[in-house]
């Protein structure tokens, strides 16, 4: 296939400029190889793995002869603790407790893991990836140094021309211009306001016209004319994640297929279901307590505020307090294999 450009796929040493978004939690190694067999880009989400699990799934990975390894992170900051406000969001969320008939958690509210440290530095030197992403900005500078020194492209979200120019300065090889339009958790690090957020062609096109780095594009994009779009805008690929949800080889539960299915379904940002701003398919948590509410606990610590609402609800054939993450494509693939959907993603692109 002849692409308008090669950048990445020279950079990454693939045959097709489709990145396959790292989905912590919704999608791991099974759905990266899949991706990479049928000559796009397969990442595999690190952010919520421990050392052992990334040995393990790099070297699963590898088996696949000459296919570029990706590893993706989380970079948020720890937020401090603040038990008046996580007590006083379960008060608020007591109404749901008592009518579900399950317990609050109990206080202090767990961080969940933490972001990119030296021990998951350490990971990175020793199993040298060919690629290294992050999301929610850059790791501090003498961790960023390690990566770069052992020879990792390195990838960064931007969600603002600001976050664009930032990486830029920290010496970022590609960016990802995160549009509104993504799903799952915005990679914001320098904005605040997620109203303001920019759409994915509008963003493209401006970072592509200072950025002398390649752009990937991403959120919103599930057929080959919203990857023509994003080429004629200047990007060098395209990312693509909700699409990806349905395949086989995803982790996402029946409940989160069935809203992903319904060709009417409705996204917001939110940050009622993990304290961070996330695209998500409205639910009854999201309608009645935000979708954005200042009083949510801090990343992450709302997802274990919730967790034994979400769990009863699940039980009982309910998302109401499930994160449904999803882009605000209008309509998404039938359901089929990882490989075969990028390379449809792919002809449907070159038609």
């Amino acid at each position: 296939m002849a692409w308008p450009d090669t950048r990445l796929i020279e950079l990454f040493g693939i045959e097709i400029p489709i990145v396959q978004a790292p989905m912590a939690n919704s999608t791991g190694v099974e759905l990266a190889i899949e991706v990479a067999k049928a000559g796009g880009l397969g990442s595999l989400p690190c952010a919520s793995l421990k050392p052992d699990k990334i040995r393990e799934d790099v070297a699963t990975f590898r088996v696949l002869p000459g296919k570029p390894v990706h590893l993706n992170f989380f970079c948020h900051r720890v937020a401090r603790d603040n038990p008046e406000k996580d007590r006083a969001w379960l008060e608020q969320l007591s109404p749901y407790f008592a009518e579900l008939g399950v317990e609050p958690p109990p206080l202090p509210l767990p961080t969940g893991h933490p972001p990119f440290g030296e021990e998951t530095c350490q990971v990175v030197e020793d199993l040298r990836p060919d690629i290294v992403s992050f999301h929610f900005g850059l790791p501090p500078e003498p961790l960023l140094a390690r990566v770069k020194k052992i020879g990792c492209t390195i990838l960064c979200s931007a969600t603002s021309l600001r976050e664009a120019k930032h990486l830029l300065d920290r010496g970022v090889d590609v960016i990802i211009a995160q549009g509104a339009e993504a799903g799952g958790h915005r990679g914001t690090f320098l904005e605040t306001d997620v109203t303001t957020q920019v759409g994915t062609f509008a963003l493209v096109r401006g970072v592509c016209e200072f950025a002398d780095v390649p752009v990937i594009a991403a959120g919103g994009i599930a057929d080959g004319r919203a990857i023509a779009a994003a080429f004629a805008l200047g990007a060098s690929a395209a990312q693509i994640g909700t699409a990806y949800l349905q395949c086989p080889e995803a982790y996402t539960p029946p409940l989160h297929r069935a809203a992903l299915a319904d060709p009417g379904r409705v996204t917001a940002i939110t940050n009622v279901l993990t304290g961070r701003p996330a695209r998500g398919v409205m639910n009854r948590l999201m309608r009645e307590q935000g979708p954005m509410n200042d009083a949510a606990p801090s990343f992450p610590r709302a997802r274990p505020a919730i967790a034994p609402l979400r769990s009863k609800a699940e039980a009982e054939g309910s998302g109401d307090f499930s994160p449904l993450w999803s882009g605000q494509a209008a309509k998404l693939p039938p359901f089929m294999g990882a490989a075969e959907l990028t390379r449809i993603l792919a002809e449907d692109a070159q038609r």
